[in-house]
């Protein structure tokens, strides 16, 4: 292993300052381009926009053949701060015709997944994007409940923070 391996940050040469950062953490020191992640990622993600820095939209299923997730694929959305990779990027489920989002007791119905790794307490900059991915994916195909998180539907309908601002409380690692 090397240290490029690890995917540190580089030194911001060509940023003004962390307040008036045009190019921002994110775009000067994420690891690969979006093609070249797209060539290289293990088999059940698909990266399928990255046209900047800010959202990416990847698709996900699981490999094995746990019964729960079988032919299905899931979409996420990354939301990329200035400050990636120092900070977790906000990942979340999204729904649409073709993408419906899973069901897990750690995945609220509105796509908001409790995951200490996209906690800033649980986050390092040495994960990246295929992390996560690979990451959820093992949380799926580990799984065996069908259902939601207790209380989802008062979380649903009553949470106003966004993701990366929910201050959950990780206890369980069952599922």
């Amino acid at each position: 292993m090397t240290l490029e391996s690890l995917q540190y940050p580089r030194p911001m040469r060509h940023c003004r300052s962390l307040h008036s950062n045009p190019c921002g953490i994110a775009q000067a020191n994420h690891p690969l381009t979006p093609r070249q992640m797209h060539d290289k990622l293990p088999p059940g993600i698909t990266l399928i926009q990255a046209d900047d820095f800010k959202t990416w939209l990847v698709d996900i299923s699981v490999v094995d053949s746990n019964p729960l997730y079988l032919n299905e694929t899931y979409r996420l959305k990354f939301a990329f701060s200035p400050q990636y990779p120092i900070e977790p990027p906000e990942v979340t489920f999204v729904r649409d015709a073709n993408h419906p989002i899973p069901w897990h007791p750690h995945i609220y119905s509105n796509g908001i997944i409790c995951l200490d790794l996209l906690d800033r307490s649980g986050w390092s900059p040495v994960h990246n994007v295929e992390s996560v991915c690979v990451s959820l994916q093992s949380m799926l195909s580990s799984n065996s409940k069908k259902e939601r998180p207790e209380g989802d539907e008062n979380f649903v309908r009553y949470n106003t923070q966004r993701p990366r601002d929910i201050n959950f409380v990780f206890h369980d690692d069952t599922v």
